[in-house]
């Protein structure tokens, strides 16, 4: 009985020794395989799986609130719905603001912004956009512009504007970081007018802005939003009173929405 219970161990372990073999073999032959069946940590569901930033989007989205020191950096350029933060002093500086560079009347339009100029504010001249961002080297510049422009240019035309303004500011200035401001909405008292300007075409604008944005590298920037009423028009509250231009709590809005959509 004792002869065969040996027998029968040394039988048992010359099998253990050819199965070890034979796996030893296998795992040589195939290397990819002995990889694969080694677990890894994306293999083991109570660790984190490893993620990567995301590619930053064209939309500004909501950010903690970047303070005063924030908008302190930006430069705004743009019509009439850009003077009025110098005229309502909602600006560091008040109403002698260096921020805000506008021609003298006060607006500027899309359609003539190649050979428009604007009064520098260190100095009082009147200078090219292109020159004056050149000089100042802006860390941020905010584009509002082409509420002049959407009764009568088309995609074709206004795009190219924009783009080529776009792109002469980036020629003279590589690292300063634009934001495409969105045209703000009219009350619905002006689009009674029937002159063309009205929530309609604004919007359609709008999206061509946010598509040139992607296109140029820019960012784009939704204060439109934050303006309209339910009716999808410029909320009275927000205006000056003539259905188009944005009184001190319309600029507070906005200036609150880009303080909450900062460019970092």
């Amino acid at each position: 009985m004792n002869r065969k219970v040996a027998l029968l161990l040394v039988f048992c372990i010359i099998l253990s020794i050819f199965a070890l073999a034979a796996c030893s073999n296998d795992a040589e032959s195939h290397p990819d395989k002995a990889k694969e069946s080694k677990p890894t940590v994306s293999d083991n569901p109570l660790l984190p799986k490893p993620t990567e930033d995301p590619e930053p989007t064209t939309v500004l989205g909501e950010t903690e609130d970047a303070g005063s020191e924030y908008i302190d950096k930006l430069v705004f350029i743009g019509d009439s719905t850009t003077y009025g933060l110098k005229a309502y002093g909602m600006l560091s500086g008040g109403k002698d603001t260096l921020q805000v560079w506008t021609p003298s009347s006060g607006t500027l339009a899309l359609f003539n912004q190649s050979w428009a100029t604007i009064v520098y504010p260190e100095t009082g001249e009147e200078i090219p956009i292109t020159e004056a961002v050149e000089r100042r080297q802006p860390e941020y510049l905010v584009l509002t512009i082409g509420v002049n422009g959407v009764s009568m240019m088309d995609e074709e035309q206004f795009k190219a504007d924009y783009i080529d303004l776009v792109q002469r500011i980036q020629k003279v200035s590589p690292d300063t970081k634009i934001i495409c401001n969105s045209i703000y909405p009219v009350q619905a008292s002006y689009e009674a007018k029937d002159n063309g300007i009205n929530n309609t075409v604004i919007e359609r604008a709008n999206g061509w802005i946010k598509q040139i944005a992607e296109e140029t590298g820019t960012r784009y920037l939704d204060s439109a939003s934050v303006l309209k009423g339910e009716d999808g028009c410029l909320n009275p509250d927000y205006g000056n009173g003539d259905g188009i231009h944005l009184g001190p709590a319309g600029f507070e809005r906005v200036l609150n929405y880009i303080r909450t959509h900062a460019y970092k």
